[in-house]
């Protein structure tokens, strides 16, 4: 159903020939999903240089849950550029960066001081967060948990919790980072072995005095979409209080409104420290951020934080935008609408399709898990993942078996859309 308002426009060239400049010189280690390329895009639909149309269930991997190109989010950008690109926060800062420090310390739960500092990526986001924790505490360890996602870079590396493909051939990790188990009921893990985890650490790998922070997803992203528990979450809050140890919820890929909650940490009645945000924040502009206490967020010395392109003001006036769009739009209230047809839709199959062995998630943070003769089914996954994009429809794939398909519509997608993406769906998980 193409969208008669935004018609397809061709460009020179094919994907044939794009895919083989790009395997001629950008090296193997960027992993590319597609081998289509992409030429225009509008909220949930986007069209490659060929002229066909495509839905995006991925989003740039969470980064759209305003859309693809949302007009406001345009303008917002356009007029922030006609007035100055950059000048560096550090060197000549600006009001957009104070108004949306502002705004991201009033939003984060918790009813004390907080304070802001904004960064360019997730996992610049994470260091940073590492790095404050470290600076209040005096201490260097670092707990994080099985399956995460923290990032890319040395330290989020060394925090995330899968080795294949981002921990392969990069040598010795970074030191003082230490695994618990994440609860994971689908995979035999209680919330109580989950605790017993970190108990064992303390015995056999760190003295609990030594330690800054427990960090982890409150829905974990890559990992899975798993849900921590509201009883392992106040579990951790009471070993961390008993440790003086600081709490960190990394919510890169489960905030802005994709949970059903601007921050999913609002679904707990446990407190945290600190708050790593980005993705979707920006709506397509690159911006990420830590929130969190005033007296922690105050402990790096001036000129411990910060970077060149930190808080750079066209992705400031973006997430402004993107921040009443939620707001105005409703996208909480949405992203519980659209993830109850979804998991309506997946669980009215199971009968006809013995592989789903959990459907799952909070808001529009679901995902389908794939299980045949009691093992995880990455083939399952890999199948229904290749007949969506047979019929032009995005999806990708997470877990650390691979057996996962998640979900990342824009929550800004149109109901047909929505509708017509389901029905590619429900015709895949039948077939595979």
């Amino acid at each position: 159903m193409p969208n008669a308002d935004f018609p397809p426009v061709q460009q020179a060239g094919s994907n044939a020939a794009l895919e083989a400049r790009r395997q001629a010189i950008t090296p193997r280690g960027v992993g590319v999903g597609q081998s289509f390329y992409a030429a225009r895009a509008k909220n949930a639909e986007l069209w490659d240089i060929e002229g066909n149309r495509y839905i995006d269930f991925a989003g740039g991997i969470g980064v759209l849950n305003v859309g693809h190109a949302n007009p406001r989010v345009v303008e917002a950008v356009k007029a922030q550029a006609e007035k100055f690109t950059h000048t560096c926060y550090q060197v000549v800062p600006y009001a957009g960066y104070v108004e949306l420090a502002e705004e991201m310390a009033k939003r984060a739960p918790g009813d004390f001081a907080k304070k802001t500092l904004f960064v360019t990526t997730g996992a610049e986001a994470v260091e940073n967060a590492v790095k404050i924790a470290r600076a209040a505490t005096g201490r260097g360890g670092i707990i994080a948990f099985d399956a995460a996602f923290h990032g890319r870079t040395a330290m989020t590396m060394a925090l995330t919790g899968k080795v294949a493909p981002y921990k392969l051939n990069f040598g010795a990790a970074v030191p003082d980072v230490f695994h618990a188990p994440f609860p994971n009921p689908v995979h035999g893990v209680s919330v109580e072995d989950a605790l017993k985890g970190i108990e064992r650490l303390f015995k056999c790998d760190i003295d609990p005095k030594r330690v800054a922070a427990f960090i982890f997803e409150p829905v974990q992203g890559e990992g899975g979409f798993y849900q921590a528990p509201a009883e392992f979450v106040a579990g951790l809050r009471k070993i961390a209080d008993e440790h003086g140890i600081l709490l960190i919820a990394d919510e890169v890929q489960a905030g802005a409104a994709r949970t059903g909650k601007l921050f999913a940490s609002e679904y707990y009645d446990t407190q945290f420290d600190i708050w790593t945000f980005a993705k979707s924040i920006g709506g397509g502009m690159p911006i990420a951020g830590v929130v969190g206490r005033a007296e922690v967020m105050d402990a790096p010395a001036p000129g411990g934080l910060g970077g060149t392109y930190a808080g750079n003001p066209l992705s400031v006036a973006a997430a402004l935008e993107v921040l009443k769009i939620i707001d105005e739009e409703k996208l909480c209230a949405r992203a519980n609408e659209l993830g109850e047809r979804l998991k309506a839709r997946v669980n009215g199959l199971k009968a006809k399709v013995p592989t789903i062995a959990d459907v799952r998630g909070p808001g529009s943070m679901v995902a389908i898990e794939f299980f045949k003769d009691g093992k995880p089914s990455p083939e399952t996954a890999k199948a229904v993942q290749a007949y969506a994009l047979k019929h032009k429809l995005v999806l990708l794939t997470c877990g650390a078996y691979y057996n996962v398909i998640r979900f990342l519509y824009p929550l800004t997608i149109q109901d047909a859309v929505f509708n017509e993406a389901l029905d590619i769906l429900e015709a895949g998980l039948l077939q595979a």
